[in-house]
């Protein structure tokens, strides 16, 4: 008989595809492990999932959410002294690593009886109220983490947020806060989707939903950029190794009357390994050792990072359709600029459109008064990123576009770093908003 947790919460957690979970309406907001283990029952490949527990820690030694799911695998083949052997092993290189010492504990008390689930047992059921609400946020971690494991399980999907990535971008950011995860991405060439280089495990903000006030502990939903990195010296314990600043509020939240300031990528407490998945006052944090291996890779000023409560999944054909359709709207926008046609190119503007100081109607007349000192005009754009809004129900798609622009004339030349919002309305991309 295979060694478990009485409910079966393992068997459920680890047999579970992501994809069944979710056309089982499963709601993350949930503690209740029933619905996981329905949802999970019809799919129980344990061996694939360890294959690819194995190829993570092979890649990274310091993988530990790897090791602690492989634990939790091992125990649930009903090899329990294994699964000992591993997770003493894994408290070795991680000490900090609570959730890893939460585990130990309910195998050791598997050898003389059962566990009604992580971290229920009889020794544990006798702690105050505050002692297992603390035990609590340690199983919503473990719930999260075995979630996400599954949704690794996406084949050939891809995030229809990383539309495109420019050459100068080497990497991407992406925040899936309904599975508390974080999906580094890397340009893989110009056409082809963005590859998948790792995802980790983050905690997001302390009530769930878009960030719309100051102080309403709610992590922003958009399209952001890092602007900077803050080392720890400069900075309370809380906040660990540093903390990478976004833009937040940026163009859009300010039009939609966003307040707030201080959303971050940032790290954890010394003596901490992680923090539970709804921990911060909005901001995105991360394990220590996770962040510092990022540390090297994001660029202020250049890496975006989108941040969404449930990334668009799309086929690379889906990507590749939608993609096409905003690079031909971008071009069919430069190449009537570029005609001195004013008429033509103010009709890809937004009625809505707003820029730094600007309405439509104020663009409008000013574009047509330059246009009469024109006789020629080249634009040439060049290291475009395409990152779609996070999709919003009631409000037309929207794609924020970033390039490098060259223009020159017979009276004005120039080369800057722009960035666009457009707005689709029926088959029509429109431009919303533009700005450097």
């Amino acid at each position: 008989m295979k060694l478990q947790w009485k409910t079966g919460i393992l068997t459920g957690l680890v047999a579970t595809a992501s994809m069944a979970i979710y056309a089982a309406g499963f709601q993350q907001e949930e503690s209740s492990t029933q619905r996981i283990i329905e949802a999970g029952q019809a799919n129980p490949n344990l061996q694939k999932l360890m294959q690819q527990l194995d190829k993570r820690i092979a890649g990274n030694t310091e993988d530990y959410e790897a090791g602690l799911l492989k634990v939790l695998i091992t125990f649930n083949k009903g090899m329990l002294d294994q699964a000992i052997a591993e997770v003493d092993a894994l408290i070795k290189r991680a000490p900090d690593f609570h959730l890893a010492h939460l585990v130990k504990g309910d195998l050791l008390l598997a050898r003389v009886g059962q566990v009604s689930d992580i971290g229920e047992n009889p020794i544990l059921q006798k702690l105050g109220r505050e002692e297992r609400e603390r035990l609590q946020l340690l199983r919503d971690e473990a719930y999260a983490r075995l979630r996400a494991s599954l949704s690794r399980q996406l084949g050939n999907k891809v995030p229809l947020q990383l539309m495109n990535l420019a050459p100068s971008v080497d990497i991407a950011v992406l925040v899936e806060k309904g599975s508390n995860r974080l999906y580094i991405y890397e340009h893989d060439g110009d056409g082809r989707p963005p590859r998948l280089v790792r995802d980790y495990y983050v905690s997001t903000g302390k009530v769930r939903g878009d960030k719309v006030t100051s102080g309403d502990l709610k992590t922003p939903e958009g399209v952001y950029f890092v602007t900077a990195w803050i080392p720890d010296e400069k900075l309370p314990t809380k906040y660990g190794i540093g903390a990478f600043p976004v833009n937040y509020p940026n163009e859009y939240d300010m039009k939609l009357g966003k307040t707030g300031h201080g959303i971050w990528l940032h790290g954890v407490d010394n003596g901490f390994y992680s923090r539970p998945p709804l921990d911060s006052e909005g901001c995105v944090v991360l394990p220590n050792i996770d962040l510092q291996g990022l540390k090297k890779e994001i660029k202020p000023g250049v890496t975006p990072v989108v941040i969404t409560e449930q990334a668009s999944w799309v086929t690379p054909l889906e990507w590749q359709q939608y993609r096409e359709s905003v690079l031909s709207a971008l071009e069919k926008w430069r190449a009537d600029w570029e005609s001195m046609d004013v008429e033509a190119y103010l009709s890809h503007y937004d009625n809505d459109f707003w820029s730094n100081s600007h309405t439509l109607k104020s663009w409008a007349a000013r574009k047509r008064l330059v246009a009469q000192g024109k006789t020629w005009q080249k634009v040439k754009l060049s290291d475009i990123s395409l990152l779609a809004y996070p999709d919003k129900t009631g409000t037309d798609p929207m794609v924020v576009a970033r390039f490098r622009q060259r223009y020159t004339s017979n009276n004005y030349q120039g080369d800057l770093s722009k960035r666009i919002y457009l707005r689709k309305q029926g088959s029509e991309w429109r431009i919303l908003y533009e700005g450097g």
